[in-house]
């Protein structure tokens, strides 16, 4: 032991707890083990974070055999067979390393659907930039994603805050590095009636916020 102390051997009667307490211990990781095997594992979600366009309402599925949400290689399928998504957005989603794909997924309720909606920010390898964000509404009738929202003028990044849904586009003056904007414009949006209503927008110049506009303007259809 630390400090120069040593200890002594055991005494009989240390002996005998230490050896319930194993067997105890044993028998603890024994009923776990059966446990987990009798009720299965749950996988981990992808939980997220960062101008609108209008929604869109192409309908299409990821795997007939999911069951829950769908995962990155899924989220990507979604997007590259999704005829509302441009031809560019789809030209910019290719693997940087291997089958590692530029794009953040993220699950939440957005629109108060049947299950978790789903928000898929499709970013360059190079610099990650966002050249287009989406969200995808689990369709009541089925087992597909209905697209309800993209935004593909870059820099744009599409998140959730506490329900509603947030979308930043970062603005360069002359001069600025790509990794160093001058600001953003941020609007946030709410679902009502069926789509995505703008609510609110401001600008950003990351030392002050200018002009905390509320609005009702809708931005989707």
């Amino acid at each position: 032991m630390r400090g120069g102390l040593t200890e002594a051997g055991p005494t009989p009667a240390r002996s005998t707890i230490q050896a319930a307490i194993t067997a105890m211990s044993v028998l603890a990781a024994l009923a776990l083990f059966v446990s987990a095997c009798a009720t299965g594992g749950t996988g981990a979600r992808d939980e997220g974070p960062a101008h609108a366009d209008a929604a869109a309402g192409a309908t299409t599925s990821p795997s007939s055999a999911s069951t829950g949400p769908p995962d990155r290689t899924e989220a990507v399928r979604l997007i590259k067979d999704d005829p509302e998504v441009s031809a560019e957005v789809k030209r910019e989603l290719q693997p940087c390393v291997g089958d590692e794909y530029p794009v953040d997924v993220s699950y939440g309720d957005l629109t108060g659907g049947s299950g978790d909606d789903i928000i898929i920010n499709v970013l360059t390898c190079g610099d990650v930039v966002g050249v287009g964000s989406y969200v995808y509404r689990k369709d009541d009738g089925g087992g597909g994603y209905r697209n309800v929202f993209q935004a593909e003028e870059p820099p744009v990044y599409a998140e959730m805050d506490r329900g509603d849904l947030v979308v930043s586009k970062q603005v360069y003056e002359k001069g600025d590095p790509v990794s160093d904007p001058s600001g953003e414009n941020v609007i946030m949006y709410r679902w009502a009636s069926g789509r995505f209503v703008k609510e609110y927008s401001w600008h950003n110049d990351y030392s002050s916020v200018v002009g905390d506009l509320p609005t009702v303007a809708p931005e989707a259809g």
